[in-house]
């Protein structure tokens, strides 16, 4: 700790990043310019999630490019993924148990990665195919629930799921 920020040093050591003490981030660059707010924003979230990375400022242009999360040393990594797991939301749809109705709107119960839950699909355009097997599902609130693999669920799940593709 030093002065209310938490030090990580990345891409030997040109610039520093900190964490705050209100959980921001803040980036000191290679000219010693300090940038407060600062927001990671991925590339490629889903199909190369640690690849392509951005460290934008408030004014929202970029400062630092980051080519692979890895890449850097772990403490670096792991003030990232903390600002980035508070900024993105999408749980994996691990079951669909139920659907109200085949026609739209219609009310879908779900088991997901953080949980049991029910939304509103309204249209059949909400559903998205990303890859051939990889699909976003938006609800009426606009939360995005992702499908890693649809052939990978369960008989039940994909025969529903099947019903609005």
């Amino acid at each position: 700790m030093m002065d209310g920020f938490t030090v990580n040093y990345f891409q030997a050591g040109r610039h520093t990043l900190a964490a705050d003490l209100s959980g921001g981030l803040v980036l000191t660059d290679a000219e010693g310019v300090v940038h407060h707010g600062v927001i990671p924003v991925r590339a490629f979230p889903i199909d190369a999630a640690g690849e392509g990375l951005s460290l934008m400022g408030s004014d929202g242009h970029e400062l630092v490019w980051i080519e692979r999360l890895n890449d850097l040393d772990a403490p670096s990594r792991q003030v990232i993924s903390d600002e980035l797991a508070r900024r993105e939301f999408m749980p994996v749809i691990e079951r669909i148990e139920a659907v109200s109705s085949f026609s739209t709107p219609s009310t879908w119960s779900v088991v997901t990665n953080r949980g049991r839950t029910e939304f509103i699909l309204k249209g059949e355009e909400d559903i998205r195919r990303l890859r051939s097997r990889a699909l976003l599902i938006t609800d009426s609130h606009g939360v995005t629930y992702y499908v890693i693999d649809q052939l990978a669920l369960d008989r039940l799940s994909r025969r529903l799921l099947d019903r609005f593709l």
